[in-house]
């Protein structure tokens, strides 16, 4: 009797301590699971409510998204999806472009502010993003790579929209076309010099795997940054690349001290190691 009364309190005692309640910083405990104020401070940010929308409306709906989507991620769980091959690829690509994502912030939040003289070269060196930033209208076909030369050469020799169809179609070669736009403050300075060069409707082309696009310029906007605005953009330009290098300059050391060992007919070009 002793026994199974001393038994009957540890179960009580282990019982209370496992129950979870929804107060202080927990707003919700779903299946024992909780969720934080932290928890829903961050859902609330990555939602971008609106200034003008109801506060308290606008939390009890994300939290319930919250609970929501813990409730099918239990479920997923329950039928072993956390288990699977997929999933644990798929889980760790998403764990390392976090990681890589916040090192890259952590950098970017650390980067020397550049002088006022190297923001004004910069804003002198870079007009597409400046004084001279434009935003082009473009008429484009997509097509797949056609692997014979000959019809590859016809297409290089092409010089409107017009006659890139004609040689398209005399060659059985399927196309989409459409209508599209480019800021010429995102377009890469060796790039944009090659670009603005290019006669009026003169098609560029761009390959992307075995696809390509086409595009000619069929209209230019133009839309300057104010001298009083140049200068922030340009500072976060500035600090953007100086963490791109930073990466760069990174990897090439952890590359050079990593020992890697890769299967005969996988190991990448030397250049590329």
């Amino acid at each position: 009797m002793k026994y199974r009364i001393l038994a009957a309190i540890s179960l009580a005692v282990i019982a209370t301590g496992c129950t979870r309640k929804a107060e202080g910083q927990t707003v919700a405990v779903v299946n024992g699971e909780e969720i934080t104020v932290p928890d829903l401070n961050f859902a609330l940010e990555l939602a971008k409510v609106p200034d003008t929308a109801d506060k308290n409306t606008a939390r009890s709906q994300v939290l319930q998204q919250l609970v929501d989507r813990r409730l099918l991620a239990e479920q997923a769980r329950k039928e072993g999806i956390d288990k699977t091959p997929e999933y644990l690829n798929r889980e760790r690509r998403a764990d390392e472009d976090l990681l890589i994502s916040m090192l890259a912030n952590k950098r970017l939040n650390t980067a020397q502010l550049p002088s006022d003289r190297e923001v004004q070269n910069y804003i002198t060196t870079h007009p597409e993003m400046f004084g001279s930033r434009e935003t082009w209208a473009l008429d484009q076909l997509v097509f797949n790579v056609p692997a014979d030369n000959a019809q590859k050469e016809q297409i290089k020799n092409a010089h409107s929209i017009d006659q890139l169809i004609a040689v398209l179609q005399a060659n059985k070669i399927n196309y989409t076309r459409q209508k599209n736009s480019l800021d010429t403050a995102v377009i890469p300075p060796d790039l944009y010099s090659k670009l603005r060069g290019v006669p009026p409707g003169e098609p560029f082309a761009v390959q992307m795997g075995n696809r390509m696009v086409a595009s000619a310029i069929a209209g230019r906007d133009a839309h300057p940054i104010a001298d009083a605005q140049a200068k922030p953009v340009a500072v976060e330009a500035m600090r953007k690349a100086q963490t791109g290098k930073s990466l760069q300059d990174l990897l090439k050391s952890l590359r050079s001290q990593a020992k890697i060992d890769y299967q005969s007919g996988y190991a990448p070009p030397a250049d590329k190691k």
